[in-house]
């Protein structure tokens, strides 16, 4: 490995390019490949590029990245005993067909019993946003413009304060949109709730958080690596899938228990427990990467098959996600049917045809002195297309923009400087907006009485025993030491940002109630907030891979 300082190298948000550093999860392009060779299917590396573009110090105090230093190392996996399975492909194309047999049939069972189930009728005039009054005319934009400068200001502070205490910081700016909510500042000083968040600017609120939603799902796809993705193990493959049909499964055994006392009679069953399913199955790629860097992981082994299996993680979770609001938004299979056949054909659609043309028009910029607006202007209309597309379609426009984010090549200048461009104000003026909407939106007092919190903590460990459990087992029966399996649940388990997506998603659609998303919005903050001191407590970091032998991707000849 060779380092240039001293100073860590930190990066953890989606692999986002923190404009002045960025890592690249790659397989062999950078060098001058197109197309990684199979020598490195099992090698993963890290690069870590300077630009001279000057960063806000919060931003990257926020987000981890420090010095100046230009890392880049490689770690072989099958040096480190995860070599890919010897057996022929035959049979590791049998045993995933197995695995989604037993999932499908798992499910089928459990809908067979949960569709007896009668669910409370829904109330009439139900508030999604807390008590408050409603009826009092307000200007505002005044009132939008003093909730957004408030919940900046409070979330800067607790994510510093959460980044002290060794936290991720999105924790902190969750509990900031949350404490400035009814649960709260509109408990304890109702009027000052009244003044600075009424209910009656929730509406732009959610405006502007969607607009943020979208535009971070943008930036997650333009820093997907989709040559990572092809270029992993099977023994990663095997972890990522356990690590969302375990907690799938037995989020939707839970939904058994949960549709009598927490759904509402014109939601089906089988809509709710598909979505619990997926709502247990979400892994936070950006947070995960944090702590990685915070406890100087992600240049381990373990760091690298834990980002590789969250991405993997990731994408399986969204596509999934995807197929559930298709089936919520439709009362009939037929419907449902053209549904995802119109997602399919879209999907097909972008990487077939859009992602060959992006890479026409991307070569063209690389020996530009810079990016030309009208490329920008180009992609940007792209993304509103896309988002259109799938908000047409009925699988939500987050999805469209997370598509057009993945077809343009992450290694292209476009993609380098979209990021840059992107990020401060989607960091730190749009997110922000976001958690304020979901803090008007979570109302912790609705989850009152011993049977609800036991329900709450049933949550906590159905969610938390599913991640860490379908994960450690598959990483043990893959080669993994039992410490380092128990490390890779702990990590799997790890949510934040990425959950709260979900369960907006879900509040949304009418699929959970107010009390049930206040409830999962507590297991998110739980379970993140609880990874780094049980991950401190089970793992020492084993050290960086030591670079004595050969750089990895410079024995193989161009």
């Amino acid at each position: 490995m060779m380092v240039e300082d001293s100073m860590p190298a930190i990066y953890p948000p989606a692999n986002f390019a923190s404009g002045a550093r960025k890592y690249v999860l790659f397989s062999g392009r950078e060098q001058g490949f197109a197309r990684p060779p199979r020598a490195l299917s099992a090698r993963l590396s890290i690069e870590r590029v300077r630009s001279d573009r000057p960063r806000a110090h919060d931003a990257r105090r926020n987000y981890g990245v420090t010095g100046t230093a230009e890392v880049r190392e490689t770690v072989a996996m099958s040096e480190h005993g995860l070599d890919e399975p010897r057996s022929n492909g035959l049979a590791r194309v049998g045993g995933y067909v197995l695995l989604l047999a037993l999932t499908g049939g798992g499910f089928m069972l459990v809908r067979r019993h949960g569709v007896q189930l009668v669910a409370p009728i829904a109330p009439v005039g139900s508030d999604l946003f807390g008590a408050g009054p409603a009826h009092v005319k307000v200007d505002v934009l005044m009132h939008v413009l003093l909730a957004m400068a408030v919940i900046i200001v409070t979330a800067r502070l607790l994510g510093a304060l959460f980044s002290w205490v060794r936290q991720p910081p999105v924790i902190g700016e969750v509990l900031a949109g949350i404490l400035l909510g009814p649960s709260l500042l509109g408990r304890a000083w109702p009027e000052a709730a009244a003044f600075v968040l009424p209910p009656t600017v929730a509406p732009f609120l959610a405006v502007l958080s969607q607009v943020g939603v979208l535009l971070y799902m943008f930036m997650v796809g333009l820093e997907l690596d989709l040559g990572l993705i092809r270029a992993r193990t099977h023994a990663t493959v095997a972890i990522s899938h356990a690590s969302i049909v375990a907690p799938f499964l037995l989020g939707s055994i839970l939904a058994l228990v949960l549709y009598p006392r927490l759904a509402t009679s014109d939601v089906p069953f089988t809509v709710f427990a598909l979505f619990l399913g997926v709502s247990m199955s979400v892994t936070a790629f950006p947070v995960l990467a944090r702590i990685l860097t915070d406890r100087a992981m992600h240049r381990s082994r373990m760091g690298t098959i834990a980002l590789t299996c969250a991405a993997v993680d990731d994408v399986t979770a969204w596509c999934l996600l995807a197929f559930v609001v298709s089936v919520a938004n439709t009362t009939q299979l037929g419907a449902a049917l053209r549904t995802a056949g119109f997602s399919i054909a879209y999907i097909v659609f972008c990487f077939a045809v859009l992602r060959p043309l992006a890479r026409r028009v991307v070569a063209r910029t690389e020996g530009l002195a810079e990016v030309p607006r009208s490329v920008v202007a180009g992609v940007f209309v792209a993304l509103l297309g896309s988002a259109l597309v799938t908000e047409w379609i009925g699988i939500h426009a987050i999805f469209g923009a997370f598509l057009m984010g993945a077809v343009i090549p992450a290694d292209a200048r476009v993609a380098r400087e979209l990021v840059k461009k992107l990020e401060d104000i989607v960091v730190i003026l749009l997110l922000p907006a976001f958690f304020a909407y979901t803090g008007l939106r979570t109302q912790i007092g609705l989850v009152s009485g011993v049977t609800d919190w036991l329900l709450c903590g049933l949550i906590i460990a159905v969610a938390s025993v599913g991640k860490f459990g379908g994960s450690a087992l598959a990483a043990r029966i893959t080669g993994l030491s039992w410490r380092d399996s128990a490390a890779l649940g702990i990590l799997m388990n790890t949510r934040g940002l990425m959950e709260l997506i979900v369960l907006n998603i879900g509040l949304d659609l009418k699929v959970i109630s107010p009390r049930l998303f206040a409830m999962l919005v507590i297991m998110a903050v739980v379970t993140t907030f609880a990874t780094t001191p049980v991950l401190h407590l089970v793992h020492r970091p084993a050290p960086a891979v030591d670079d004595a032998r050969p750089h990895a991707l410079g024995e193989v000849p161009g």
